[in-house]
């Protein structure tokens, strides 16, 4: 297997190898593009939201500043908005629903590090999907942790930390999040 087949399937991997290396520079190229272009360019912004973040539904609106890994494991329904400041570290997938909106200062974290420090001061890491179901409203300063799923219609609570995963109708917030209360959807 290639690093990059093991970063995605979620295998012990050198992120320092020459494809990865490559790929994480021409998704900074086009985040650094999307970051500097003001409000006036907004259909080059999108464009070049586009071209980083291919797997997206219609009505992607992100404000930037805006930082990944890649951009290519992001994968998103329709009208996904993120506020200002999100970071999604997809060295795995990351699945976004349809009617997903994303406070300010969102963390999304698929990338994880070996607990024995051996393989872990050898620059190994590996990561864990995060997958984010249809109409979830995430606080800003939430921080959602690898291998998290959360169901469909969820709020987590600013500065929330994610550490588990939530099935559907809950309101979770906290550090660890844990369920507040249900939402009566019917």
């Amino acid at each position: 297997m290639t690093e990059k087949e093991k970063m995605i399937a979620g295998k012990l991997y050198n992120p320092s190898d020459e494809e990865l290396s490559q790929d994480r520079y021409e998704s900074r190229l086009l985040q650094n593009k999307f970051n500097s272009l003001g409000e006036v360019n907004n259909m080059e912004r999108e464009n070049v939201m586009k071209t980083l973040i291919k797997n997206a539904g219609e009505n992607l609106y992100i404000e930037p500043p805006f930082y990944c890994d890649y951009g290519y494991n992001i994968k998103a329904g329709k009208n996904l908005y993120m506020n200002f400041n999100c970071c999604v570290l997809d060295v795995s997938t990351v699945t976004f629903g349809d009617n997903v909106m994303l406070g300010p200062n969102v963390q999304i974290y698929t990338a994880t590090h070996p607990l024995q420090f051996k393989a872990r001061n050898n620059g190994l890491e590996y990561a864990k999907p995060i997958c984010i179901g249809d109409n979830v409203w995430i606080g800003g300063h939430s921080v959602i942790c690898p291998g998290v799923s959360i169901g469909n219609n969820v709020v987590i609570g600013a500065g929330s930390v994610v550490t588990k995963s939530f099935s559907n109708d809950v309101v979770i917030a906290g550090n660890p999040a844990k369920i507040i209360k249900t939402i009566d959807n019917t």
